[in-house]
């Protein structure tokens, strides 16, 4: 059973003062210590959430240059391939018209060469033709 007697007084004031004691000593400076882990955990999760952010703006930052510069890259080689194909183009006329020009010169030097074949062929026809009339003439 639970007496009330002088002891109890002494107890009382015993834990009272301890409690004191203790809560400036020891639960004051852990709960500050608690209170300050729990605020640099928050801290930290914010700036997580920060870079986190930072990040995805900078990676879209990065997509955004990296598709305009596939956009410049492609301008760039289709002017590069239009050109290329239009000095082929010019190239491939030049040869033809040097072709045309060389075949029209062939043709030109051919027939001037058959007609001196043919004039020397009918100077030939003639004496041939005179040479055979005076063998058929003398016989």
């Amino acid at each position: 059973m639970l007496e009330f007697n002088q002891w109890y007084f002494v107890l009382v004031a015993n834990f009272i003062i301890l409690y004191f004691i203790l809560s400036s000593l020891l639960l004051k400076p852990l709960a500050k210590l608690f209170k300050e882990r729990e605020e640099a955990i928050k801290s930290a999760l914010e700036e997580a959430k920060s870079m986190n952010t930072k990040k995805d703006e900078r990676i879209a930052q990065i997509n955004a240059e990296l598709q305009e510069a596939r956009k410049k890259a492609k301008e760039i080689y289709n002017s590069y391939r239009d050109a290329g194909v239009s000095h082929q183009a010019e190239v491939l006329r030049k040869a033809e018209e040097e072709a045309v020009a060389m075949i029209e010169k062939a043709r030109q030097e051919l027939k001037a060469e058959t007609e001196k074949a043919r004039a020397l062929l009918r100077a030939d026809l003639e004496k041939f033709s005179e040479e055979i009339v005076r063998k058929l003439v003398k016989v």
